[in-house]
């Protein structure tokens, strides 16, 4: 029986184009439109079989840490501060007065966990341990050694926990070696200068795609205002609309990821193309930052080059032991990204002609949802 390297699984959404639009998959899922705040989804696709004669003997892999709370405090403060004073100054509507309430429940439920794993991703990582057994059990149904290592970030540490207990849970003879090391950080989490410097260009207009007004945009935020406040005449000289529509939409998309049961759905006061233009900014972003764009000389990826190096040499190992194993690794979208356009995967690693087509050609929740990995 010869041996098979399973050295690139990709386990996140089937790649490449898809029929429907992205708008349309928004209109059916708004969460979608959270990109790499969507959740993961569970694989239904049957894997590819090996080819005749040989099997499995080694498994490597790169997996973002599973879903988290979000990361700054102001990203609760800042909304529940602009519609207090608004509750103050007697301008909240019913609906206002009622989202005011929901934001003050989160933001209470969150406090002191930000950016960290949430019960949901830890869930997601089990489940991913779990069909890793099922799928491969050539390699984690015997006694073998598995090096596990994340960043040193505490969302990543406990992903990779969460996902070598459910292993080890299937197969108490498994053997793990874990490790979450400053000395590993070189390719667990590149952090280029010379590309950071290249980012840092005025020409990209970076400070437009985080205000939202470098793409086309069909909406405004003048229907939600509406729906928040009774007087106009306030929002026009008191309330900042376009920032507060984006810091109620990043709660709104960001409530899939947490153990929180609110008695209504917040991503019901954004209309379907409310959510895709605030997706396509944010997917903008990513895009630049991580991806193969023209605009940014196509070299983002290259700042996993290190990781890939790493890929390649504990394959070199691998196949060197006369017996199988496995190299987990745990971080983040930021190398998910990237990484996936070096290996040139699918579409991933093709250039966008034209920036206002990105949203339907690249869509990041395809490729960097919670607990992304390949």
């Amino acid at each position: 029986m010869r041996r098979l390297l399973l050295l690139v699984a990709f386990c996140a959404f089937a790649l490449g184009l898809c029929a429907q639009s992205t708008l349309d998959e928004i209109r059916q899922n708004k969460e979608l439109a959270g990109g790499n705040m969507s959740i993961y989804p569970v694989p239904t696709k049957a894997l590819t079989p090996a080819p005749k004669g040989y099997q499995p003997f080694y498994l490597s892999h790169y997996a973002r840490h599973g879903s988290r709370y979000r990361i700054e405090e102001t990203d609760y403060k800042n909304p529940i501060e602009t519609l207090k004073k608004a509750k103050e100054n007697g301008v909240l509507t019913a609906d206002g007065e009622k989202i005011f309430d929901l934001l003050n429940q989160v933001y209470d439920y969150s406090k002191g966990h930000y950016g960290d794993l949430t019960m949901v991703g830890a869930l997601q990582h089990r489940g991913i341990g779990h069909r890793m057994y099922d799928h491969f059990p050539e390699i984690f149904g015997k006694e073998i050694e598995v090096d596990a290592r994340s960043t040193i970030v505490i969302r990543s540490i406990l992903s990779k926990v969460n996902e070598c207990m459910e292993l080890q849970s299937l197969n108490s003879k498994l053997h793990f070696f874990n490790d979450a090391s400053p000395h590993d950080m070189y390719y667990m989490n590149n952090n280029n200068p010379l590309l950071n410097q290249i980012l840092a260009d005025p020409k990209l207009e970076l400070s437009k795609i985080f205000t939202g007004t470098y793409l086309e945009s069909t909406t405004t935020p003048d229907r939600l205002m509406k729906v928040l406040f009774n007087n106009q005449d306030y929002v026009r000289w008191v309330v900042n609309a376009k920032s507060l529509m984006s810091q109620l939409f990043d709660i709104a998309v960001s409530m899939q990821d947490i153990n929180f049961e609110p008695s209504f759905n917040l991503l019901d006061y954004f209309t379907p193309e409310e959510c895709y233009d605030q997706f396509k900014n944010g997917n903008l972003f990513w895009y630049l930052a991580f991806g193969p764009a023209k605009e940014t000389r196509g070299l983002m990826p290259y700042r996993m080059a290190p990781l890939l190096q790493n890929i390649l040499d504990t394959a070199v190992s691998a196949l060197a032991k006369p017996q199988e194993s496995a190299t987990l690794r745990f971080g983040h979208d930021t190398i998910i990204m990237p990484l996936a356009a070096l290996l040139e995967l699918d579409n991933w690693g093709n250039a966008v002609d034209d920036l206002n087509t990105l949203a339907e050609v690249y869509p990041d929740y395809k490729l960097i949802p919670m607990a992304s990995n390949i």
